[in-house]
């Protein structure tokens, strides 16, 4: 990709070509995209009193990233994800034709509209992994975290113009008009989707199959104890967090004056102090360590929801708004930057996928539970109950601290090189066993154990099983570590997936062992029987006439 042009950190992103017009282009979608929430929330309260479907149409959204992330980032890592991308516009642009129509004619029931938003949302949920994950190929590594804020910065533009304009067209035109705005939005996004073409690293093995990399996407996070504390917040500030935007209709229309601009408003509001999180974004984690970031999160938010619930005056409503907007970018940036530069490129989409799915998963579950308790004891208890989690949300950082981002390179060694078999292996043949011998002084040994549990992680998180080190009872000098690939082709994608701080604990074994030469490798396959087509020696083969 080309070097951007000299440009303000924060603005550095914008320098790369690709980047710009797809930005450019994401800023209608979002449009389109708020225009129709606004429509969507607001005709629900006309549908239904039931604080319950109302805080849904919220959940419907979120309910399908929870679901569907996970798939969609196992698709983005093993197929072409500018397809994936054009998929899942076309889609959503369908999908809001559809509802439009449905609308138009009259012919939306609560459930119905539930139904659409839900099938809207799990074309986002298709649609977020692949273009997340899609940063890093849009910019260089140094300006991924500018690009994490510059989208947000992008929706949250169009979050302070988006849901007043929508809740001018709803009130204007009808919520149908609002659906229109949205599926016309989509085609920018579409024309500039289609003129992009990734620079894309050869690939050197056959995709992954779909259930292999789901699973190994799922280890690779299991393994990863950074990866599981950012979900793990994340997921809290989902859920309690999630209650002022399910609300916020309901906080709306509690007001004399309450409506479909006063609601749009508020979300006005909460766009604004989004903008001005996404902008002082940079100055605070450049002054705080990430944990502060979020907690500061936590409690801003905490703020705007007790607000929100304990007062009734229409300006203090709009000023809570603020506040929540900013925590709410803070928080999630930072959670997502700190996913995509503590994950290698190989799995980013699904570790980011199942950050979503985590996130995304307690907003939908809060959605539905303070909408509950809004229906059964008020919505002032509902929003204070949900500020009071955000407190507890903050204080959980002692124990679970944000972790800090770009402390490893996660960039492939690329130093493997597919050994010279003289077995005619396929890819699928396996199993495959590996050994490697060492040499170690009695003096290492304490060491040398702390390594190797550095390397049984490492072996592990990247596909092998049955790990294993043992050690010779005549030559005490002598250990072995072992493990298991399911195939050939497995092991090969075992050891491409090896990144720079990976090779780091090779290079330290390999100071600690004894010899000139480099620790010994056996390659074996496991064979209880042999056909007579498999494992053909090659040399004999290549003697037969």
């Amino acid at each position: 990709m080309p070097d951007p042009a000299p440009r303000p950190g924060a603005l550095a992103p914008l320098g790369y070509r690709d980047f710009r017009l797809l930005w450019g282009a994401t800023l209608v979608s979002n449009f389109g995209g708020l225009v129709q929430a606004v429509g969507a929330a607001w005709l629900m309260t006309q549908l239904t009193d039931s604080a319950t479907l109302i805080a849904l149409v919220q959940a419907s959204n979120t309910l399908p990233v929870m679901l569907l992330a996970i798939a969609s980032g196992a698709l983005a890592d093993i197929f072409n994800r500018r397809s994936l991308l054009m998929a899942a516009l076309v889609f959503m642009s369908v999908v809001s034709v559809a509802l439009a129509v449905v609308a138009w004619t009259g012919g939306l029931t609560p459930w119905l509209l539930l139904g659409f938003t839900f099938l809207l949302g799990a074309g986002q949920a298709v649609y977020n992994p692949p273009w997340q994950a899609s940063m890093g190929d849009l910019v260089a590594r140094k300006d991924l975290p500018a690009a994490v804020s510059l989208n947000s910065v992008g929706f949250n533009l169009m979050r302070s113009v988006g849901p007043a304009a929508g809740g001018l067209i709803v009130a204007t035109l009808g919520a149908a008009a609002a659906f229109a705005v949205n599926a016309v939005s989509y085609l920018p996004l579409l024309g500039a989707m289609a003129r992009w073409r990734p620079k894309l690293a050869p690939r050197v093995t056959t995709p992954e199959p779909f259930m292999a990399a789901m699973g190994a996407g799922l280890r690779y996070v299991a393994l990863s104890p950074n990866l599981m504390r950012v979900m793990l917040r994340g997921a809290l500030f989902g859920f309690a967090a999630i209650a002022v935007l399910a609300l916020l209709p309901l906080v709306a229309k509690s007001h004399p004056e309450g409506g479909s601009l006063l609601f749009g408003g508020l979300l006005g509001c909460y766009g604004i102090g989004a903008i001005a999180g996404a902008l002082l974004n940079p100055r605070l984690r450049a002054r705080l360590d990430n944990e502060h970031v979020v907690r500061m999160a936590f409690l801003g938010f905490a703020a705007a929801a007790l607000l929100l619930g304990l007062t009734q005056s229409v300006w203090l409503h709009a000023l809570a708004t603020l506040p929540a907007g900013a925590s709410w970018v803070l928080a999630l940036s930072l959670f997502n930057v700190t996913v995509q530069l503590s994950t290698p490129r190989w799995v980013v989409a699904r570790a980011l996928a199942l950050y979503q799915t985590a996130t995304f998963g307690g907003m939908a579950t809060g959605a539905w539970i303070w909408g509950t308790v809004a229906g059964a004891q008020g919505l002032g208890t509902a929003l204070t109950l949900a500020g009071l989690m955000l407190v507890a949300g903050a204080a959980i950082g002692v124990w679970l601290r944000a972790p800090e981002f770009g402390a490893v390179d996660l960039d492939p060694v690329n130093r493997f090189r597919e050994p010279a078999l003289r077995l005619d292996l396929r890819g699928r043949s396996g199993p495959i066993m590996i050994m490697v011998d060492y040499r170690i002084d009695h003096d290492d040994v304490a060491e040398f154990l702390r390594l190797m549990r550095l390397r049984r992680n490492i072996r592990r998180r990247d596909g092998a099983r049955n790990w294993a080190l043992l050690r010779d009872l005549e030559h005490p000098d002598q250990w072995s570590e072992s493990y298991h690939i399911a195939t050939w082709e497995e092991y090969v994608r075992h050891n491409l997936r090896r990144t720079k701080t990976d090779a780091e604990v090779a290079v330290a074994l390999r100071a600690l062992h004894q010899g000139e030469a480099d620790p010994l490798v056996h390659r074996m396959i496991e064979r209880h029987s042999v056909g007579p087509q498999d494992d053909v020696p090659l040399m004999g083969k290549l003697e037969i006439p």
